[in-house]
């Protein structure tokens, strides 16, 4: 062989750094090893070697939201793409445009050991599936990947048969444009109905969720206009923090103050959200009113609430139209705005320090302080459990693509892994993790020393009540023994010592003064391990 040879396995590693990435999160095996080698070793690119093949899939999806590029995991063949299923599940339910290059048994051993139908089973994630269909297709096919991931926003897997990798092939550069498509301005009967719904509101209030974040400015300008009351779902987090219209989440979410600003609008113009049974509290934040829901995607309009006005168009744009015919018709403001409290509804009353039982710290007074120490331009990520809508409550971000939810699909235990991957993303930023004990247990374990490993700038708060919460709950409102649902776990800040890390554990407010020491002059990763007590949590504001 000569030394200009190449092979499929090299065509691939090349066919991810033609699309401008450097860094791959990855475990290798048999059907992966010599794909992911070569981009390390003739790329320039960086493996992030996880502990866990979900763990790949998960830190790619975080990266693709803290970075901005499409993430990309590699795993090898059979129960490398099994451990992947919550995974993927995940990234389908958050839209996570990732790819994962997935080693295959060789198609002329259909009784390897670890053969299954790999079809099958991304199929059954509802992720997209790209087969190298040959060697020399084979920079194509990861071309389309890449294209099918960011059109289709969610995962992509790339099957890779390992008996095609030594293949000889001549190594083409192919990278399809972005898809891009076309702004929609709407007009006719629709767009006329919408109008005559704002213009004669007597107390509108404007809605954002995260298709509508881009808009802001333009949204803050229409809101001005209108003197109409601003506020975001939960992935819209923190988008008009600071303006005076602004009265935070809408939904179950809400302060008792912002409930009462909701209660007293009449028409709620809504811009790049679902609508959510969370954000309508089931429809009952919009018995009454009049609803116009704008959104760039027809298939995310009526998926949980009818509204009664439809623009399936851009909310900039169309938040820019609205405000030039309110103009054009000189309708007057409606003067919702000055009615608002002298305080500010978006933010929630203060933990008590005294509400706190021996040997644990009361949860609300920990994050309040916790808001107030932790590095100002952080990132911030959540895992599943009971306290994660107390910590949405009071624990701010700089802006909606600062804040990632990890438990889309409702599954506990992907935080951390995700945190690593936002990390990895934007190293230039802390990334702040709160999770659970149970999640820490299921998957923030055996990832934590990836973060230590790779360095990453990490600060982990584990929200420890030694339960798994909502179901500890549920077996007290039955009057039922809950302990099954309770652990007596090792020491969370001795593991984080024992892997590398920094470790401390809170059970008071003196402690927790101690732990943001500790925060402020961290070397690394650092857990910070809060007592809580499980009967004293407060209940899923759900």
């Amino acid at each position: 062989m000569s030394d200009d040879v190449e092979y499929m396995h090299q065509s691939i590693a090349q066919s991810i750094r033609d699309h401008g990435i450097d860094t791959m999160f990855g475990l290798v095996g048999d059907a992966n090893l010599f794909l992911a080698n070569h981009f390390v070793s003739a790329c320039g690119g960086t493996l992030v070697p996880a502990a866990h093949e979900g763990g790949t899939v998960l830190m790619a999806q975080a990266y693709t939201q803290a970075s901005g590029k499409v993430g990309v995991a590699t795993v090898t063949q059979g129960p490398g793409l099994t451990n992947c299923f919550t995974a993927l599940r995940e990234g389908v339910v958050a839209r996570r445009p990732m790819i994962l290059l997935c080693g295959d048994t060789p198609v002329t051993a259909p009784f390897h050991p670890q053969n299954i139908d790999q079809r099958e089973v991304v199929k059954a994630t509802g992720a997209g599936f790209e087969q190298v269909k040959a060697p020399e297709t084979a920079s194509r096919d990861v071309a389309t990947a890449f294209y099918r991931a960011r059109k289709e926003r969610r995962p992509i897997v790339v099957n890779i048969p390992s008996d095609f990798m030594w293949a000889e092939v001549k190594h083409q550069t192919v990278v399809f444009p972005a898809p891009n498509a076309p702004t929609v301005i709407t007009e006719g009967s629709a767009h006329e109905e919408a109008i005559g719904m704002i213009a004669s509101a007597r107390r509108p209030l404007i809605l954002a969720g995260a298709g509508a974040v881009p808009a802001k400015d333009n949204l803050i300008a229409l809101a001005e206009r209108l003197e109409a009351p601003l506020a975001t779902t939960l992935k819209g987090t923190g988008l008009f923090k600071g303006h005076p219209n602004n009265i935070g989440y809408f939904g179950t979410l809400s302060t008792a103050g912002a409930y009462d600003v909701i209660g007293a609008a009449d028409c709620i113009i809504v811009f790049g959200a679902l609508m959510h049974i969370f954000t309508t509290d089931r429809g009952e934040l919009l018995k009454g009113k009049r609803v116009v829901q704008i959104n760039n995607s027809e298939s995310d309009v009526g998926r949980f609430y009818q509204p009664d006005a439809v623009l399936v168009a851009d909310a900039a744009q169309t938040a820019d139209n609205f405000l030039y015919w309110l103009n054009e018709a000189e309708v007057a403001p409606s003067g919702f705005s000055r009615e608002l409290p002298s305080h500010d509804v978006s933010v929630h009353p203060k933990g008590d320090p005294e509400k706190s039982t021996d040997g644990c710290i009361n949860l609300e007074f920990a994050l309040d302080r916790l808001n107030e120490a932790l590095p100002e331009n952080r990132i911030m990520l959540t895992d599943g459990g009971r306290y994660i809508t107390e910590v949405w409550c009071r624990v701010n971000v700089p802006d909606p693509n600062s804040f990632h939810m990890s438990d889309n699909f409702a599954a506990i235990g992907q935080g951390m892994q995700q945190a690593i991957g936002a990390a990895h993303g934007d190293p230039t930023r802390p990334v702040v993790l709160f999770m659970g004990d149970g999640g820490f247990m299921m998957g923030g374990m055996n990832e934590f020393n990836t973060a230590v490993r790779t360095n990453r700038d990490l600060i982990v708060i584990i929200c420890n009540d030694s339960a798994y919460g909502a179901e500890h709950i549920q077996m007290l409102d039955r009057q039922m023994d809950p302990s099954l649902t309770e652990f007596d776990w090792p020491s969370f800040s001795e593991i984080a010592r024992s892997l590398g890390g920094q470790g401390i554990e809170v059970t008071s407010p003196k402690e927790l003064e101690a732990a943001i020491e500790a925060i402020e002059a961290r070397k690394g990763p650092i857990i910070v391990d809060l007592k809580l007590d499980p009967n004293n949590v407060p209940r899923m504001r759900i």
